[in-house]
C-alpha cells in the first residue's frame, strides 16, 4: 500500500491558477479627504491601476484615472478643490488571494466591475483587473533549478537547492526540501534558459500547494511545493519573466 508521499509523487500534475498568481501586488490606500490632484500624483508615482479610498471604517471606494477624467476634467472642475470621496467608485469588490481566477472572473461579471481588491485575511494585499486576466500570462509549467534562502532584512540564511515548477511574472511554485512557513521572507535565485543574466528575486511565502488547492476548491492531487509571491520586482525583470513565460507557454494548438 502506498503511503501519502508515494501517492503524491505518482499522481498526475495539474496546474491551479489562483488570484495571487495574476494580481498586481500591493495596494495604495488613502483617506477620503485627499484632493484629486494629490491622488492623481500618487497614482502616477506608484504606477497602480487604482487607489483604495478608505472614507470611514466601513465605507470604501476606488479612484481610477477614468474617475478623474469623467468626473472632474470633463466637468470642468478644479481637481485641487475636489476630495476623492466625492468621485470614488462604490461599492468595492473584494476577493481573497487564494481563490481561483475563474471565481474572480465570475465576480467581475456579476458585479459589473473591472477591478477587484485582493485580500489576505481581510487585509488588502493586491489589485486584480480584467486586463490582468486577459493580457497577463498564466503560470508556465517548467523545471528550473534554483536556490532559495530565508532572509531577515539584508542578511541571508542558508541556501537550499530547489526547483521552480511553475513561474509567472508575479510569483512561482517551488519544490523545496526546506520547511518554509507562510509569511516567510525569502530570496529566490535562478537562471532562465535562453536568458544570459541570472535573476535574484525577493518574495514572500504565501502557503504550501496543498493549502492553495484546497482553498481553490480543487479536489485533484497536488504536488509538494511552496507558493512564492514576488515583491519589489523591477519592471525590467518583470518584463523579462513575462516574455519568457509567454514564449514557453503551450499554444492552444499544442494542447489539441
Amino acid at each position: 500500500m502506498l503511503n501519502k508521499d508515494d501517492q503524491r509523487s505518482k499522481a498526475p500534475y495539474h496546474q491551479i491558477t489562483v488570484v495571487a498568481h495574476m494580481m498586481t501586488p500591493g495596494v495604495v490606500q488613502i483617506p477620503g479627504d485627499v484632493s484629486v490632484t494629490e491622488a492623481a500624483s500618487l497614482l502616477e508615482r506608484e504606477q497602480m491601476p487604482c487607489l483604495l479610498v478608505k472614507d470611514t471604517e466601513s465605507r470604501f471606494g476606488l479612484m481610477t484615472p477614468t474617475d478623474i477624467v469623467k468626473k472632474v476634467i470633463a466637468q470642468g472642475l478644479e481637481p485641487d478643490e475636489i476630495e476623492v470621496r466625492t468621485i470614488m467608485t462604490r461599492p468595492v469588490q473584494f476577493i481573497e488571494y487564494d481563490r481561483a481566477v475563474e471565481e474572480a472572473s465570475t465576480l467581475m461579471m456579476s458585479a459589473g466591475t473591472p477591478i477587484l481588491i485582493v485580500t489576505k485575511q481581510d487585509q488588502p494585499v493586491g489589485v486584480l483587473t480584467a486586463r490582468d486576466l486577459v493580457l497577463s500570462p498564466k503560470r508556465c509549467l517548467t523545471s528550473v533549478p534554483a536556490t532559495i534562502s530565508v532572509t531577515d532584512g539584508e542578511s541571508l540564511g542558508a541556501q537550499h537547492h530547489s526547483t521552480i515548477i511553475q513561474l509567472s511574472h508575479v510569483g512561482a511554485l517551488v519544490e523545496s526540501p526546506a520547511l518554509l512557513l507562510p509569511g516567510t521572507k525569502v530570496v529566490l535565485s535562478f537562471s532562465l534558459p535562453d536568458l544570459t543574466s541570472p535573476l535574484t528575486i525577493r518574495g514572500t511565502i504565501l502557503n504550501d500547494y496543498e493549502q492553495t488547492c484546497s482553498a481553490g476548491k480543487s479536489h485533484i492531487a497536488s504536488s509538494p511545493g511552496v507558493d512564492i509571491q514576488f515583491t519589489n520586482l523591477s519592471p525590467a525583470d518583470q518584463s523579462r519573466i513575462k516574455a519568457w513565460v509567454l514564449q514557453n507557454s503551450p499554444r492552444s494548438s499544442d494542447l489539441s
